[in-house]
């Protein structure tokens, strides 16, 4: 379980609350054997896309504002950021919501940009 925690640590900085509930439950049952298969398949789907990390973490933040999911749209805002993305890329997305999802879906990813550029003063 510890691999998998170093994992999320090199994509967002840190280890979301709710992948830590997952893996401490997992190792409390001892059913860590699903969260391990789990995990393989994230990470074919992340760590070996043909996107590069930035293009793959602007494309989840999209993604997540065009399903109106804040908190994982907040990682994954954050962790373009941390793999290179502008602040002007992620205005970018943010105007994109607009067309795709009108103006509740511009304002949530305002919101969420804000939050994670907040975050790294």
């Amino acid at each position: 379980m510890n691999q998998i925690r170093k994992k999320y640590e090199e994509l967002l900085g840190f280890v979301p609350d709710n992948i830590e509930k997952r893996l401490q439950l997992a190792e409390l049952s001892g059913e860590t054997e699903a969260i391990e298969v789990i995990e393989k398949y994230r990470e074919k789907l992340i760590y070996r896309n043909p996107l590069e990390p930035k293009t793959q973490q602007l494309v989840h933040f999209a993604l997540l504002i065009g399903g109106m999911h804040k908190e994982p749209a907040k990682l994954h805002a954050k962790a373009a950021l941390k793999a290179g993305a502008t602040i002007k890329e992620l205005f970018g997305v943010c105007e994109t919501a607009a067309i795709t999802g009108g103006m509740p879906a511009f304002s949530l990813a305002v919101d969420c940009v804000f939050e994670a550029i907040e975050n790294l003063a």
